[in-house]
């Protein structure tokens, strides 16, 4: 079983102190666990509108992106990071906040709409769907006029702890998904429970 051809994760959050625990920035939660664990730092680069940092996975050189565009123009940094690399979306993973998924659930998906998610529909626009998605559950506040405000503040400790403990799966399934593929990521990924 081959591996995915993997270039660029690209995490989706806003900058800034005031956002970064809030529900939105799960994305960056993500990459900057990669980094950790993969001993890289992120660095600052305004010709991709964003913070990147390289990492080596299998066979694979990885650049993890975070857009310091803000959510809603997250689409721009995507763009410009893949046009100067040359790759394809089809080898771009972005990862982000779902409010379609229970708090703590981490699905994987290619292509797709945007599902109303701001960032990705940004993103849709500027490179098109044929991209991967890393949906990390962070709940439905149950009323469609309350979700700006439920995804940009901070969950309760309990659903912040089954947050961290998906992106932490999460980047545990990525060796998986570069060395065996995206079926095998997901089998571990869409077969995990979360413990409530």
């Amino acid at each position: 079983m081959t591996g995915l051809p993997l270039r660029i994760i690209a995490g989706l959050g806003n900058p800034g102190p005031e956002h970064l625990v809030t529900r939105h920035n799960a994305g960056f939660w993500f990459v900057d666990l990669l980094a950790r664990r993969h001993g890289a730092e992120f660095r600052d680069y305004r010709k991709y509108s964003g913070e990147t940092a390289r990492i080596h996975i299998g066979e694979q050189d990885i650049v993890l992106l975070k857009p310091t565009t803000y959510m809603n123009r997250s689409g721009l940094s995507v763009r410009q990071l893949s046009d100067f690399f040359k790759v394809p979306p089809e080898e771009i993973v972005v990862a982000h906040d779902e409010l379609d998924l229970p708090v703590g659930t981490v699905r994987l998906k290619h292509g797709g709409g945007h599902g109303g998610h701001n960032g990705l529909r940004d993103i849709i626009a500027h490179i098109g769907e044929n991209f991967w998605r890393l949906r990390l559950g962070v709940g439905h506040p149950g009323n469609k006029t309350q979700v700006i405000d439920y995804v940009l503040t901070r969950a309760p400790r309990a659903e912040e702890d089954l947050i961290l403990e998906a992106v932490s799966t999460a980047a545990d399934s990525v060796p998986i998904l570069v060395e065996q593929g995206a079926e095998r990521a997901m089998t571990r990924l869409h077969s995990r429970s979360v413990k409530a």
